[in-house]
């Protein structure tokens, strides 16, 4: 056997015993640094990108800043601010920056102008007066005006459903949107109406004064025995549910027939 055939035989096995990826690897990795130096090449010597004519100036950005200070730092960059246009911001408050024209990072040329749109704050409204009407009129009366609502409940004088008090107080003027709180009666609370009957007059009058209630009649009627003089009839009846202030009227066993009020 001949020596040199001996060496191409291993040069052939070991040529045949790399695996296919690898050779697809390889021919990625040369395909992937061809492409590469033949952009760079022909972006830098066949056709540069070329370089931007005259001197241009880099706009910042001055979105939030004071109006005064956005001009200031326009006019330092030798450009021209102009308020072209205004309007209410919920949450910028009055003379802030809320856009500019062109944008940051936008080039410009010297003596070119600087568009600004410029807050006016938000809207201000005094809160509406509306106590002691129902609470579906308050909720309109305060959506149309631009408030949310919050309702809450507690027992008072006023009837069921009128508005008791909202805050803040009527009058107030405040930032949009804001929440008004709006307390609703439930009605005065109840009172139980108390058993009056076989009760000396003076003593249940002097029972129904202490709880606020109110003899609207007395009127006596003929009675035997131990009913001279005691309550023996009561409206409302004992135990019914009244709110403060209700009238009661009572009828008083007396010696004789008639009446006195």
């Amino acid at each position: 056997m001949k020596l040199g055939s001996s060496i191409r035989r291993r040069q052939v096995r070991r040529l045949r015993s790399i695996p296919k990826w690898r050779g697809a690897m390889i021919g990625i990795v040369l395909m992937a640094v061809g492409v590469g130096s033949g952009y760079s090449f022909s972006t830098k010597v066949w056709f540069p990108i070329p370089e931007p004519e005259g001197d241009f100036l880099g706009v910042t950005n001055l979105r939030h800043l004071d109006q005064a200070e956005a001009l200031k730092q326009i006019a330092g960059l030798g450009l021209n601010g102009l308020v072209v246009d205004s309007f209410r911001h919920p949450t910028v408050i009055s003379g802030q920056i809320l856009g500019q024209h062109p944008l940051p990072g936008q080039l410009s040329s010297p003596g070119d102008t600087v568009e600004l749109t410029v807050s006016l704050g938000p809207i201000r409204r005094a809160v509406p007066d509306v106590t002691r009407i129902s609470f579906e009129a308050a909720v309109s009366v305060l959506e149309s005006s631009g408030f949310g609502v919050v309702i809450d409940s507690l027992e008072a004088e006023l009837p069921l459903g009128q508005v008791v008090e909202i805050l803040p107080e009527p009058g107030t003027e405040v930032d949009l949107p804001m929440e008004v709180r709006v307390a609703v009666s439930k009605g005065p609370s109840l009172i139980a109406m108390p058993l009056l009957l076989g009760v000396e007059q003076e003593r249940g009058e002097e029972i129904l004064d202490s709880l606020g209630l109110v003899i609207e009649e007395v009127t006596s009627r003929f009675r035997f025995g131990r009913d001279q003089g005691r309550i023996v009839e009561q409206r409302p009846k004992a135990d019914s549910m009244v709110i403060p202030g209700a009238s009661v009227s009572i009828v008083v066993g007396r010696r004789s027939s008639g009446s006195r009020n």
